[in-house]
């Protein structure tokens, strides 16, 4: 599937004239199950800009243009074997609008409140979907976010909302999707990754203890080498995230290559 200016140019004449149009395509969609037949999935993230990321290997605003953004993630979507899509109400609603989510997962993202670089980046608020929209837009999962920084005290509060989002999604026998990853700060005081299997494995074992239901979580962790004692931390379904392309997105031979 291809997007063409007067596409694009019709969407934003919906948005200033229609509005409901997006969020009613969303929500009558045809749907499908989250595992589908054979429980394997290949999700296209596109959440990214909603906590200001922009970038993308070493094109720092390789995101920043929505028309090209929604052409690489249709063409994402129309590759064989790709099965659905996480992102904001925003790029969901527009995806769905242009026809892009029939019989896919769609799930949306909900605490984007660390804005990237932000002082207070490790302090995942839930600025994008809450509980009743997730559902009320017939979504099939939400997707939550949490960094564990032993030494920032932010950090404790999104745990707290994390678990209660879990068991919210549980109650509405919705998939929660939880990406918890081991967070450090650097000597400028920065949030950086903690890349270590071990704290890996420890911040999933957390993230699936969290909530009064597990019945629907589903865990997004980084790929590692040592993949096999990271997985066995859990019993939860895993979507391992494919890692960022290096180099210029636009000599990229991914799906998101401009045509």
């Amino acid at each position: 599937m291809t997007l063409t200016r007067e596409q694009y140019e019709a969407l934003i004449h919906e948005r200033v004239f229609a509005p409901t149009k997006l969020s009613d395509a969303l929500r009558n969609r045809k749907r499908r199950s989250v595992a589908g037949d054979d429980g394997n999935l290949l999700i296209i993230a596109a959440d990214h800009t909603s906590r200001g990321k922009l970038s993308l290997g070493s094109d720092r605003t390789a995101m920043a243009d929505r028309f090209t953004l929604l052409e690489r993630t249709l063409a994402c979507l129309s590759v064989p074997g790709v099965d659905g899509v996480l992102g904001s109400a925003d790029v969901l609603e527009e995806l769905a609008w242009l026809g892009a989510l029939e019989n896919k997962v769609a799930l949306g993202t909900m605490n984007r409140g660390g804005i990237m670089g932000a002082t207070w980046e490790l302090d995942d608020r839930i600025t994008a979907y809450d509980l009743d929209h997730i559902a009320e837009s017939g979504l099939d999962g939400g997707k939550t976010l949490i960094r564990i920084d032993y030494n920032d005290p932010a950090v404790a509060r999104t745990i707290e909302t994390v678990a209660a989002t879990v068991t919210g999604l549980a109650d509405r026998g919705v998939m929660s999707l939880i990406e918890p990853l081991p967070y450090l700060k650097n000597e400028q005081g920065k949030a950086i990754l903690d890349t270590s299997d071990e704290s890996l494995a420890v911040v999933v074992a957390i993230a699936s203890g969290l909530g009064s239901s597990s019945a629907h979580s589903w865990l997004k962790i980084p790929a590692t080498a040592g993949m096999k004692e990271v997985a066995a931390a859990t019993s939860l379904p895993i979507l391992m995230l494919g890692g960022e392309p290096q180099g210029n997105p636009a000599e990229s031979s991914t799906c998101g290559r401009p045509g």
